[in-house]
């Protein structure tokens, strides 16, 4: 599958933007640490981009991604990527036991958090954010509530990516990808 198809994919199934959002935050977040791993860039980023793609048809954790991954293998997807995506789902007897799924886990729940800062911000950016900012509004229970910490600390961990580093790489990924992300905001570009 390319990453045409992949992205194809994703737009059939999702039709909320802020969901296809999440799955480029995290593309971009898995080719960041592919590279810096010497591994496939074009698998891992491939995975990041489809792994909810089956989100608003299957909403509920007990579906969602197992009743995805039957669509999966009719597209011809690799079992070795529909195995990593059921790694990230709860209850799916598949083990995070190699990088790529922890990488999948670690990049996951956080890219919601570092968006949710950089749309808070009188710049509303992604460009000029940095890990402190998402350290001054982590200790703030009540901001982006529905964002889980300790899954985000104990994902990072056995990531094996110090937390503050790992923000500062998703942070580094997402600024990538920030025009697409609508998270330019009102920076000037020099």
């Amino acid at each position: 599958m390319t990453r045409d198809e992949a992205l194809a994919l994703v737009r059939e199934y999702v039709k909320n933007e802020s969901l296809v959002r999440h799955m480029l935050c995290v593309e971009a977040c898995m080719r960041l640490y592919a590279e810096r791993f010497g591994e496939d860039v074009e698998t891992w980023g491939q995975l990041g981009l489809i792994h909810d793609f089956d989100w608003e048809i299957h909403p509920r954790l007990e579906e969602h991604p197992v009743k995805g991954a039957p669509i999966l293998r009719e597209r011809g997807v690799a079992e070795d990527l529909i195995e990593d995506i059921l790694s990230h789902g709860i209850g799916t007897g598949v083990a995070r036991d190699t990088r790529r799924r922890k990488a999948l886990y670690a990049c996951d729940e956080i890219t919601g958090l570092v968006t949710a800062v950089a749309l808070v911000r009188p710049s509303r950016s992604l460009l000029d954010l940095e890990p402190s900012s998402v350290k001054k509004k982590w200790k703030d229970k009540a901001f982006a509530a529905g964002t889980d910490r300790h899954e985000m600390e104990v994902a990072a961990q056995d990531f094996g990516v110090e937390l503050w580093e790992h923000v500062g790489n998703v942070i580094t990924a997402m600024r990538r990808i920030a025009p697409e992300l609508g998270l330019v905001g009102n920076i000037q570009s020099t």
